[in-house]
């Protein structure tokens, strides 16, 4: 059971490019999370590869690291009590098509591949994808 207080997010190349991330941002924060560090960047093809290392081997892999890697995202520590579990209620299924009215996938995703935003997984994850992207020094509390 998740309980921690962080997780991160991050919006994807095709949400970007589309124009969606104040719009997601904001959806973000009415839904009760608190935005502690916040960047845009582009991973190339090697850190997209360290992060989604866990599902090489898959056959999703290469063509999900190719995505991630083809342009800026916009990456988040978000803070919210039992932050992990509510976080990934509000984006909704991987797959945009089965995701629940109201959620971020549902209202902004094309595809599985184009599902137009990244939530952790579990505390665990959480913990190594927010130092993934962000320094202590670029983290701040409420």
């Amino acid at each position: 059971m998740s309980t921690g207080r962080i997780t991160l997010t991050m919006i994807k190349p095709f949400a970007v490019k589309e124009h969606h991330v104040g719009e997601i941002l904001s959806y973000i924060e009415k839904a009760g999370f608190h935005i502690r560090a916040l960047k845009m960047t582009q991973m190339p093809m090697e850190k997209a590869e360290k992060f989604y290392a866990e599902h090489q081997g898959k056959p999703f892999f290469k063509e999900l690291t190719e995505f991630m890697s083809s342009g800026p995202v916009v990456a988040a520590i978000l803070e919210k009590d039992n932050a992990v579990l509510d976080f990934r209620t509000l984006i909704g299924s991987t797959d945009p098509s089965k995701a629940a009215e109201g959620t971020i996938r549902r209202m902004f995703a094309k595809d599985m591949t184009r599902n137009a935003i990244h939530g952790s997984d579990s505390d665990e994850s959480a913990s190594r994808e927010c130092r993934f992207f962000f320094s202590s020094m670029e983290e701040f509390s409420y």
